[in-house]
């Protein structure tokens, strides 16, 4: 007679969605404020129309549910299983027979369903919500330009960099522009104090008024040469083509991880095309080296130069040891595997989740929780680390994205290996 275990799995299967539904809302509501003061602090305060805000803050759900999701089944199979061993429940079904795999298969799958859920969101939605959220703003800029200053900020657009100090009512301090005059020449520019010009008639302009200015430009061609000017008034004109050019260019959290790959083949390609060269002047400076080294040696001591023979010499050292790297490619590295590694961390949470469950004694809803957050916490943190360390050009973006995973999975080996001794 084969025994059936259907009914088990649908009770720690409804136990686990119940607990996953309530850490889920929790998560989505602390990341959803935390949206919601981000737009606030930048768009209400400048008086946009609340459907723009409404439409911002929905295009910014596929962004938020990407974060709650690993961190709800987290939290929620910690509180599911926590439960279910506090109340003694876990110690009943061992009682009648029903091992500890058993009570993990129906977790494990919906895990995995979770995991596969989130990694769509992450490739489909994440991207699409990114670009019409992009979509949003750009015109929203264009009906209020005020809205691309803000204090203490740096702002990089197709043809200059603006740096801005505080901003009030009154204008804003110490303004630092970064551009190229139309002869390509580059040219900085330093306001005590500039204001918001509002002409209707330039329409797709931010007008600044510039106080107290002083210019510098360097010339192109000589190095050491260079012309400056101050001026007690200068109107600074920014196109905001030049913005939407700098904001719609997608990067890859923009696009899908299919995307992102090709992407990533073709900087890759132009990398190693770069490496490829300076291996090739590499072994020509080497070969000037020897050939002077030769020429040299046949000459007479009292005729012999070694200017020449440094000089080679130090351009071969150069070339062997010269690093060749790409910043951006290390950026796409990063996102491309953390759009396999987080939604992941769904899988993984959940079979960390029950061995650590399995401990609860008392109170296990409460407990789980509360070691749910310090994990997540952990976690989140190791994801930081993860992407900041990732960037470097000497660094590997795959280990470093995969390592809160690997982190995790080992510390649910270790406590299942020590539950399952007892």
């Amino acid at each position: 007679m084969t025994r059936s275990f259907t009914g088990i799995y649908k009770y720690t299967a409804g136990e686990f969605l119940f607990s996953f539904f309530v850490a889920f809302l929790f998560f989505f509501f602390i990341f959803f404020v935390n949206q919601i003061l981000l737009i606030a602090e930048e768009i209400l305060s400048k008086n946009i129309d609340l459907f723009s805000v409404i439409k911002l803050l929905f295009y910014s759900l596929p962004a938020i549910v990407s974060f709650a999701f690993p961190f709800g089944a987290l939290v929620g199979a910690l509180m599911a299983v926590g439960r279910l061993s506090s109340d003694n429940e876990i110690l009943a079904f061992q009682a009648c027979g029903i091992s500890y795999h058993r009570l993990l298969l129906p977790i494990a799958v919906l895990g995995l369903i979770f995991s596969v859920g989130s990694f769509i969101i992450n490739d489909i939605f994440l991207p699409l919500g990114t670009i019409k959220f992009s979509q949003l703003y750009r015109e929203i800029l264009y009906s209020n330009p005020e809205l691309e200053l803000s204090p203490y900020s740096i702002k990089r657009y197709q043809n200059s960099t603006i740096i801005t100090g505080d901003i009030s009512k009154g204008g804003i301090s110490d303004l630092i522009i970064i551009d190229k005059t139309p002869e390509k020449d580059k040219r900085v520019i330093l306001a005590d104090s500039a204001s918001l010009n509002n002409l209707e008639e330039q329409s797709g302009v931010i007008s600044l008024e510039l106080d107290n200015v002083f210019v510098q430009t360097f010339n192109k061609q000589k190095k050491n040469d260079f012309n400056y000017l101050s001026s007690e008034l200068m109107t600074y004109n920014i196109l905001l083509r030049d913005i939407s050019f700098a904001m719609s260019s997608p990067g890859p959290r923009e696009m899908s991880s299919r995307d992102v790959k090709t992407e990533i083949d073709k900087k890759r390609g132009v990398q190693n095309q770069k490496i490829a060269s300076n291996d090739r002047k590499a072994f020509r400076a080497g070969y000037n080296m020897n050939s002077e080294y030769y020429h040299q040696s046949y000459t007479p001591l009292q005729q012999r130069s070694l200017g020449s023979l440094i000089s080679f010499n130090d351009d071969y050292t150069n070339r062997i040891n010269k690093k060749i790297g790409d910043r951006a490619l290390q950026g796409y590295l990063v996102e491309y595997y953390k759009k396999f590694s987080l939604p992941f961390a769904c899988f993984v949470f959940v079979i960390f989740a029950f061995p650590v469950g399995l401990f609860t004694k008392r109170s296990g809803r409460s407990v789980g929780f509360a070691v749910g957050l310090l994990v997540a916490v952990a976690y989140w943190g190791l994801l930081f680390a993860g992407q900041t360390f990732g960037i470097q050009n000497n660094a590997s973006a795959g280990i470093a994205m995969w390592m809160p995973d690997i982190v995790i999975a080992l510390a649910a080996l270790s406590a299942a290996l020590i539950r399952f001794r007892r």
